[in-house]
């Protein structure tokens, strides 16, 4: 996998505690963004997901498929039944 370099800036304060966790857990500084930023781009997708999802379950029927679902349940009565 081909590596790029880029530069941030970021607060000093951030910077400090990534360098000790990246030292704690024995990666480097640059692996710890790059896990931190991939975990990220994760998150937003999930939630980009999460907001189709529920857009999805959103859409009510409207009045022609409100009646559609009312004869549908009358016909597997019927055949519930074995009127059909």
């Amino acid at each position: 996998m081909a590596h790029v370099k880029t530069a941030i800036s970021i607060q000093e304060s951030i910077f400090k505690e990534a360098s000790a966790l990246a030292a704690k857990m024995n990666i480097s500084r640059s692996k710890l963004f790059s896990i931190a930023v991939s975990e990220f781009m994760q998150k937003q997708k999930n939630r980009q997901l999460f907001e189709q999802i529920n857009a999805a379950y959103d859409d009510m029927p409207d009045s022609e498929e409100r009646e559609h679902q009312k004869a549908m349940k009358v016909k597997h009565r019927q055949l519930l039944e074995g009127q059909w």
